[in-house]
């Protein structure tokens, strides 16, 4: 049986990793410096409240809120429902209406592992050739992009669309210290990288607006640019961790190219 690791190393490596010293911490939380101290030493039990408490100044995901209040000895809070459950069943409704409303361009429901929980099916001719093994079940959206059978061959600014995923992920890592996304990370860097950036001049012109995603899909080259949809202020962990990513055309020939493959 694994020990379980004690509140206050806990609440150090929480606070070390937000890069805050112990007196920055106490300020926002308005405690004492030295109460803190008390609790990161073991010298002092927090309640379960005081655990929340920190836990909010620190942005602790909810998952591991839990692992906080189990780790004192109290029942964990947040609870973990599968998205077909009933009681998502209004946030699941929600998801899906802006999936499908979003067609004829790529939408998707994604985990904090980037996994594929949703997707509206739209534009299939971009996954003509990719591996089979990469569209399986649970289908991993940066696997899906970086592989090199998977979408990296035909992404026209890969250097640059390769940089801005690996940066997400790695600003993940920094929030989460999931180990999952630590191993996802260290897999997705290991893959081929091309050797310079490249910009397509349909994409933006200044590379500081956004960053484009540009695919040649059979003869179009096709330019996107991506926004993310969080839930505010979830108390289920599923939904805590799910962000819609939606791809709009960045110009009006994908547009119209995207509407024409639909139709």
């Amino acid at each position: 049986m694994n020990a379980i690791t004690p509140i206050g190393e806990h609440l150090r490596e929480w606070r070390q990793r937000r890069r805050m010293s112990q007196l920055d911490l106490a300020l926002e939380a308005e405690i004492s410096a030295r109460h803190l101290s008390f609790l990161e030493t073991g010298r002092s039990t927090p309640s379960r409240e005081m655990i929340l408490h920190l836990a909010e100044q620190l942005e602790v995901p909810p998952r591991e809120r839990n692992v906080l209040l189990v780790s004192a000895g109290y029942a964990p809070m947040f609870p973990e429902r599968g998205l077909d459950d009933p009681a998502l069943a209004a946030a699941r409704a929600a998801i899906d209406q802006v999936l499908e409303g979003h067609k004829p361009f790529p939408a998707f429901a994604i985990d904090r592992r980037w996994n594929i929980v949703a997707s509206n099916a739209a534009l299939p001719q971009m996954y003509e050739g990719v591996a089979p093994h990469l569209l399986a079940a649970p289908m991993n959206g940066l696997r899906l992009s970086l592989h090199p059978e998977g979408l990296a061959p035909r992404i026209v600014n890969l250097a640059e669309w390769r940089a801005h995923l690996l940066a997400r992920v790695r600003q993940q890592v920094d929030l989460t210290a999931a180990p999952a996304l630590v191993e996802l990370q260290a897999e997705l860097a290991s893959y081929p990288a091309p050797r310079a950036a490249t910009h397509h001049p349909a994409a933006f012109r200044d590379p500081g607006v956004i960053v484009p995603f540009v695919i040649r899909v059979g003869e179009a080259t096709l330019s996107f640019f991506s926004t993310t949809m969080v839930f505010g202020t979830p108390v289920d962990i599923t939904l805590s961790e799910l962000a819609v990513e939606s791809f709009f055309p960045a110009d009006a020939e994908t547009a119209a190219r995207v509407r024409a493959m639909a139709g």
